[in-house]
Formats: C-alpha cells, structure tokens, sequence
C-alpha cells in the first residue's frame, strides 16, 4: 500500500468497503458477538468467519506487528488512519485475543525466531485461543510468590501445582505460564515463562461461578504435565521480567472496559429509549447531569489512551502509566453500569427470564465488581501510581 497519507487512507477506505460484510458494520449487541478465534470456538455467522478471515489475511488484526510475522506492519499514522476508517463504517473488531493483547508483544520482546514464526502468524489469524497462567491460589496480588514448580527433565520440563482466575481456561487451546524453576531462588528469581497445549495429558479445568451466577474464571489443575523446552520463552529463571512486561499489556486491555463497546452499554442511548425524553431532553436532570459527566470522561479517557499509544510507538515506556489506566478504566465502567442499573430502575433487578435475557444487565453490573480485582487490585494499581508516577514515598 501506498506511503502517501492521503493515498493510503484511500486504499484502506476502498479495501473496507469492499472486504468488510454488511452484518459486521454495527456496534455488537452483547459479548456473544465478539469473535475470540481458536479451535473451540464456534462463529455465529458466516461474516463473522469471513471478516476474521479477510483481516487475518490482511494481517489486520495485528496491524502494527512486523510483516515477516503475518502482522500488518503499519506504522502510527497508517495505523490511526486504519483505526479512523473502520470506526467510518463502524466496522467490528474482527477478532478478540489475550495472544494480541498479552503475548504477542511479549514475545516479540523475548521470544526466538522459531517462537516468534511458530506463534505470532496462528495468533494473527486467530487459529489460537490464549488463556493465562499467572495467579495461584496464595500468589495473587503478591504474583512472585507463585509456587508451580516445573522440574528439568532434559528434554522437556515436569509441570506440578495450580493455577486460579485463569480467564477463558475451559475455552482456551494454549496457556502463556509462569512457573518455579528455581525453588532455592529469592521469589522474583527462579521463575520462567512457559507455554503448553491445553489438551496436554495431565491437566483439569474447572469453572469457577461468581456472585453474579456466570463467570469466565476457572482453576487450572497439572499433574506430571511435560513442557517441551523448545517452549520455554526467554531466559530460565529470568521470567518474571517478561512477567512484568506483559502485565503492563494486561492493565491497558483490561482498562478497556472502561469504553463502550457494544451498543447496549452506551448510556446516553440507552436512557432515551428507555425513560423517554422533553423534547430533545431526557426528562430528569439529574440523570442528564450525572450521564454527561461519565460521557465526557469517557471521551477524555479514550482520547489520552491515543495519545499514550502515540507515545509508545515513537519509544516511550507506558511502564507505570498502565497502572493508571487501569485503575481509572475499570472505575468508569463501574460507573457505567451503575447508570445503566439507575436508569432502568425495578427492571433491573431482573434476574432471570427472556424479558430480561436472563438478568444480564443485574448479572454484567455485579462482574464489574471483578474488574477492579483481577489484573492487580486497585489498592495495588494506586499504590503504584504513587510511587512511581507521583514520586511518593514507599
């Protein structure tokens, strides 16, 4: 494609409009619409298996990632101009992926070659579904004190112990892993990054149910579970800096929940079906000041999360910063949902039945309960924008 800014935005305009289905161009009406890949998952639409496949192709759902890997390899003003014009058509993410949103970066960072041409392309093309080994159930908020001792056999690594709040574990094909390697080292030392098929004999999944009656949370069982060396990534013993970086990743896409996403989590829209309105006004002023409050942080929340994604790319550290992001991104969309509860009244309190759809919206408001635990809590997020953002001391 062409160099030229303007020619570009061209080309990618006409390559939308002609690549991306009709049924793809409005906002998703629930989370069953989002496209998460893998070889579990089952496409609720022959547009949606296209538009993965046409972006995958295109290298499109990892614009910014180099070519020689299957990514798009566009550079910030390429990639804002994509991002512009699929917002155009309103065109849907064509795929969701802790391999993008995690690991992929972390292994272009830390990973060979061979890793790197084995993973980055399935990851791209959405053939993987990533699920996430880090929590335990007495390393959670204090992740380095993770215990799962995976022991040198030569050829392979002997995997022992659990994981806990592993996200998508029941659905997920593959595990990104911290484990113990080094029992005798201090607990920031003697860790390793590993990665391993789910369907390797040895483990058990078990869902775990959440106050709101669902929860995409399960416990990870391993007994006598082999990991080639060959997937171990980095340094052994040396895991915990790829630990580090990669929560840095997490923060930011968890933060994310703090933007609307679908079409039945925007406020505004939603109070004018719902109550009604005086004229062009909803009727209650309160309501009105309360929903323009939360509408113009959104608005200042996604408009600084360009501006840190600019800075990342031109070489600065987000370090920090993520903290930041994602105590306030998952605080916004508490609020969210609390509006969403004030504005639909007795009505929400609905916990079952198809008038409801099963009492999502009550079900959606008591998860954003978990939002500001998982990823780190926000006791901890805090304490690190203290410290490090703010200069304060320990």
């Amino acid at each position: 494609m062409s160099t030229d800014p303007n020619m570009f935005r061209l080309e990618v305009r006409e390559w939308l409009d002609t690549n991306c289905p009709e049924e793809m161009r409005s906002p998703m009406s629930s989370e069953k619409d989002a496209c998460w890949g893998g070889r579990n998952f089952i496409f609720q639409s022959e547009a949606q298996r296209l538009w993965l496949h046409r972006m995958g192709e295109k290298g499109w759902t990892a614009p910014d990632w180099p070519k020689e890997y299957g990514g798009g390899g566009l550079n910030r003003e390429q990639l804002k101009i994509l991002n512009q014009e699929m917002k155009r058509i309103n065109a849907r993410p064509a795929l969701y992926s802790f391999g993008i949103s995690m690991l992929g970066p972390a292994l272009l960072k830390y990973g060979n070659e061979a890793q790197k041409l084995t993973y980055l392309p399935a990851i791209i093309r959405g053939e993987i579904r990533w699920a996430q080994g880090y929590s335990e159930p007495n390393a959670g908020s204090d992740l380095a004190n993770l215990q799962a001792p995976a022991v040198d056999k030569g050829d392979h690594y002997l995997l022992n112990g659990s994981k806990i709040w592993t996200s998508y574990g029941d659905v997920g094909d593959w595990m990104f892993c911290l484990v113990r390697t080094d029992p005798d080292a201090s607990k920031h030392q003697g860790i390793s990054f590993m990665l391993f098929d789910l369907k390797t004999p040895g483990i058990t999944v078990r869902p775990i149910k959440l106050i709101s009656g669902r929860s995409p949370f399960c416990e990870v069982f391993f007994e006598d579970v082999k990991i080639p060396r060959e997937q171990q990534v980095g340094e052994l013993n040396k895991g915990w800096s790829i630990a580090k970086y990669l929560l840095t990743h997490e923060r930011e896409m968890i933060s994310w929940t703090g933007l609307s996403r679908t079409g039945s989590d925007s406020v505004s829209k939603t109070a004018t079906q719902v109550i009604g309105k005086t004229g062009d006004k909803l009727d209650d002023a309160i309501l009105r000041a309360d929903i323009v409050r939360f509408e113009v942080d959104e608005m200042a929340f996604a408009l600084t999360i360009e501006r840190a994604r600019d800075e990342v790319k031109a070489g600065v550290s987000l370090g920090a910063v993520s903290s930041w992001f994602k105590f306030f991104g998952t605080e916004l969309n508490k609020q969210r949902y609390n509006l969403l509860m004030d504005i639909h009244g007795s009505e929400a309190l609905a916990w079952s039945g198809e008038a409801s759809d099963d009492g999502k919206l009550a079900r959606d408001w008591l998860r954003t309960k978990g939002n500001s635990i998982e990823g780190g809590t926000s006791e901890i997020q805090l304490n690190i924008v203290a410290k490090h953002i703010l200069g304060l001391p320990g």
